[in-house]
């Protein structure tokens, strides 16, 4: 995409994240709070930094949306009591304070945004946007169902991220960054020999007693788990969701009373040719470099798009002649915006049009006028939306009286299901064990909540439901012990031969490791074999240290770059699982060039390594600067 509709790359791709985090906020739409989500509106004050306070509300927006990104990336893995913990509540909290601190460092230096700035990151963003397109109409109803003040939202993460770009000073040397590049591709040649425990397995005997002793030191390891049966159900509004259809009447209801939703702008589409210019002293040459190229246009205007694509130095739209397709007013900035729907003509040519980017020449190819938007265009649309309002409002209905139903009717989970339109889903035996359940298909009752319930003493003494448990985004699910088998120590005559084996293996690994630490001492003494005429050296073999193998042990990657190759050949050793390995570096191979590309990229990752380690320590002075009051008893999650 070209530079004037996104602005500042890099500020964009800072402030997505952020704000489209506040659009992802589901009780904004569906006006259904969280009931997992401790805290909310409880009116207190998380934290006072400066002269500023973090309050109770903000702090549990943060979490929430917090837990939202962690529930999209984790999916299954996620569970709802992480956002519970101290150090994860501390880490939301630090984030809100370092925001705040930046806030009052950027209103201390007096620092300001222009308008055209923000909204041309707001018309940047893909949730105010139809068909790749800026839309007012989508802009305008996201502020009237949120009452969110987005402008200012924007303008502070803006401000933000251009004061973080003003401060930075990281900086690695070219020679720094060759050095390291060198080590990174430092090539090692090397034989191995493997000392195999199983080498001395069959010479080990294994008393008795050694079996009876181990047996009693260990017994939880011998115990068959215990097991249960539950049957359980599930209140989902993805559920209730899937089973609405709407008619015909509501959608079109629905259409006729959101007119503004459908209407669309204007739009019109231009081409380019652009020459940039970011300071004062580029200006003067960018204006005269522009200039000539407008003449040689206005010679031949039917060339516009090879001369685009000859002299624009916008990257995006320069191998397309220049084009931007079409595009509402909002997606511009002021000045080219200005001249595209107030000033040309159908194929008319402007003269130079100077932006925060420089100058350019505009050519307005077409114009498509506002339209409303037909039913049949939006009709899947707008069933969508009345799907999510109605699953949303159903399920806030049926939320609470699904809890108390649970609790009332605390032994018959199939009445339940019954008055609920919801399925009595039933499970076969088994184990304390998640990673089975999630073997077997039963993730859902590995989720912390509902594995803690359904294992619970009163849970399986009195075979009653468990209360409601969240398990994700607007869903609940509440189950009953059917059946339950307790742990059993499995007889010392049924593991008698592992415990054997495994006694045989703590030994056999235990003389592979002495025998290998003995010939490695050989070796560094200059023995080519230590001593030991069972040792063969393997094949030569070439590792490279950033070309290692993804299959390649990194304990084994260590033990060879860790040789010390100034005295060639060099040796290491290694105990693994199933044995000791000796390493013989016979050769170290450094490049005597490196690419210039390579060095760049490794620059720039070495530069934001620094510019991290930069910004920490900046932080930590700001930290000092302001002082900081921590309402510690909230990062504290408790039953009442």
């Amino acid at each position: 995409m070209f530079d004037v509709l996104h602005s500042d790359k890099k500020i964009v791709k800072f402030l997505l994240p952020l704000f489209l985090a506040l659009i992802a906020l589901p009780f904004i739409f569906t006006g259904v709070m969280d009931p997992g989500t401790p805290g909310i509106g409880k009116g207190a004050n998380m934290a006072k930094v400066g002269g500023a306070k973090i309050s109770d509300l903000q702090f549990d927006l943060a979490l929430r949306n917090e837990q939202n990104r962690m529930r999209n990336r984790l999916g299954d893995a996620f569970k709802p009591g992480m956002v519970n913990d101290p150090f994860f509540r501390q880490e939301v909290l630090n984030d809100l304070i370092e925001r705040q601190l930046l806030f009052q460092e950027i209103d201390r230096r007096k620092l300001w945004l222009s308008a055209d700035v923000v909204r041309s990151a707001i018309a940047a963003m893909p949730d105010f946007q139809e068909n790749g397109k800026f839309s007012k109409a989508r802009y305008d109803w996201f502020l009237q169902s949120t009452g969110l003040q987005a402008e200012t939202s924007i303008r502070e993460d803006l401000m933000i991220r251009q004061y973080l770009d003003a401060i930075d000073s990281a900086f690695v040397s070219n020679m720094q960054a060759e050095a390291l590049l060198r080590l990174q591709l430092e090539e090692r040649q090397f034989h191995e020999i493997r000392i195999p425990a199983e080498r001395f397995f069959e010479s080990i005997a294994v008393g008795e007693d050694d079996v009876r002793k181990y047996y009693d030191a260990n017994k939880p390891s011998f115990e068959e788990p215990e097991k249960i049966k539950v049957e359980y159900v599930v209140l989902s509004q993805d559920d209730i969701f899937s089973r609405i259809i709407p008619s015909e009447s509501e959608t079109k209801v629905w259409y006729d009373d959101h007119q503004d939703r459908y209407r669309q702008e204007e739009e019109r589409q231009a081409r380019h040719i652009l020459i940039k210019a970011e300071n004062a002293e580029e200006k003067v040459k960018a204006k005269s470099k522009a200039g000539q190229i407008l003449a040689e246009v206005k010679k031949a205007p039917m060339k516009f798009g090879e001369l685009a694509k000859r002299y624009s130095q916008d990257v995006g739209t320069a191998p397309n002649g220049g084009d931007l397709g079409f595009f509402q007013r909002g997606a511009m900035v002021k000045p080219f915006a200005d001249a595209v729907f107030e000033t040309l003509k159908k194929e008319e040519i402007s003269g130079l049009v100077e932006s925060d980017y420089g100058y350019h020449i505009i050519q307005l190819m077409d114009i498509r006028p506002e339209r409303r938007r037909l039913f049949d265009e939006v009709r899947g649309e707008i069933e969508d939306e009345i799907r999510r309002q109605t699953a949303a409002r159903k399920f806030a209905e049926s939320a609470e009286s699904f809890s108390n139903a649970v609790y009332e009717q605390s032994d018959d989970l199939q009445s339940v299901a019954g008055n609920f339109n919801l399925k009595l889903q039933k499970t076969d035996w088994f184990p304390r064990d998640r990673e089975k359940l999630e073997a077997l298909g039963l993730g859902i009752l590995a989720n912390d909540g509902v594995f803690e319930r359904i294992f619970s003493k009163d849970a399986i003494k009195t075979k009653q439901n468990t209360e409601t448990v969240e398990i994700g985004q607007n869903a609940f699910i509440a189950a009953r012990v059917v059946d339950y088998d307790p742990a059993k120590l499995k007889p010392l005559e049924a593991v008698k031969a592992d415990i054997e084996k495994r006694l045989r293996l703590r030994e056999a690994m235990n003389l592979a490791r002495k025998a290998g630490e003995h010939a490695l001492e050989k070796l560094g003494k200059g023995s080519e074999n230590g001593e030991d005429a069972a040792l063969k050296w393997s094949p030569v073999r070439t590792i490279v240290r950033n070309k290692v193998p993804p299959n390649f042990p990194q304990a084994m990657v260590k033990a060879i770059f860790g040789a010390d190759s100034g005295k060639i050949p060099a040796y290491s050793g290694l105990v693994d699982g199933e044995g000791y390995t000796i390493f013989k570096v016979v050769k170290v191979n450094a490049p005597e060039k490196t690419d210039e590309q390579d060095v760049r990229n490794i620059l720039r990752e070495y530069n934001a390594i620094v510019a991290q380690q930069e910004l920490s320590a900046f932080m930590t002075n700001l930290r000092k600067r302001y002082p900081i009051e921590i309402n510690q008893s909230r990062l504290v999650v408790t039953d009442d």
